[in-house]
């Protein structure tokens, strides 16, 4: 299986950008899943295939229905639109009040989620964009089913702080304790930095001690480049070499560190997705 939930703890880090620069770059067939219970941003920023909007009734909303009567991981395919770029997206709810709709099926969705790489018919990896989450959150749901769980941090004092403390409560919850090396448990949780290139290594480096000193079970697995440009790139609002960007540069370097680290029952295909951009948001 390979289900792999995306998350931060608060503020705007950059989940749904990291998301979509993961996706766009992944080796094998991705769908990209906005699963944040306070609504996804994809169909307010995005241009569908065929060059109009997004609909935002087919995806998260509609699989509601469908789950109730239980899912098939084909089924996810039904509620699936293409985006400008060609990246294949479940878009999310609308607003926070649609997620009553969703009430109960997180578990159903997370393993339909884990479950679609083996798919005879159309399999495919899962990145799940589960925005902010908390204690009470819903989408946590979906985490013991993900194969990698990505908890995105920025780099000041308090986003680090905050990273280890959310890690530490994951470790609890997900692997009934904390732990002093990650790969000792399932899912792993990693931490992902959005971090200037310059400092990236040295910062990447300490935030990884600081989270095996505190036995949080977690470990810093890459960096993404802090790439306003590249973001509006992968956005559609601003035209330009989306493959050579900061952004996709570093996307393809975490998830390559990811496959060799991880992914060892993954098959790995020689090629990614980017092309010119996914038209995804930031």
């Amino acid at each position: 299986m390979a289900l792999i939930a995306l998350a931060a703890d608060k503020g705007s880090p950059g989940v749904t950008t990291a998301a979509v620069a993961l996706a766009a770059v992944w080796p094998r067939r991705v769908l990209l899943a906005e699963t944040d219970p306070a609504g996804g941003d994809l169909v307010y920023r995005s241009a569908a295939a065929h060059g109009g909007p997004l609909n935002p009734n087919t995806g998260m909303l509609s699989i509601a229905a469908t789950a109730r009567r239980g899912l098939v991981p084909d089924q996810l395919w039904d509620h699936v639109q293409p985006l400008s770029g060609g990246l294949e997206v479940l878009v999310g709810l609308g607003i926070a009040e649609q997620a009553a709709g969703l009430a109960g099926l997180w578990p159903t969705l997370g393993h339909a989620f884990a479950s679609l790489a083996d798919s005879p018919n159309a399999p495919a990896d899962v990145i799940a964009d589960c925005g902010r989450i908390s204690g009470d959150t819903p989408a946590v749901d979906l985490f013991p089913h993900a194969a990698l769980v990505l908890l995105i941090s920025r780099t000041e004092p308090e986003a680090i702080a905050r990273v280890r403390d959310r890690a530490l409560a994951l470790a609890n919850k997900l692997h009934g304790g904390p732990r002093g090396a990650a790969s000792l448990a399932n899912p792993l949780i990693g931490v992902v930095l959005i971090a200037d290139t310059n400092s990236a290594g040295k910062i990447a480096g300490q935030v990884n001690d600081m989270l095996v000193h505190a036995q949080t079970g977690a470990r810093v697995v890459g960096t993404i480049a802090d790439d306003p440009a590249g973001a509006d790139q992968l956005a559609g609002r601003k035209r330009g070499r989306l493959d050579k960007s900061l952004l996709i540069r570093s996307a393809r370097k975490v998830t390559a560190d990811l496959y060799q680290q991880y992914g060892a029952a993954w098959s790995m295909p020689s090629h990614g997705q980017v092309s010119g951009h996914a038209g995804a948001g930031a």
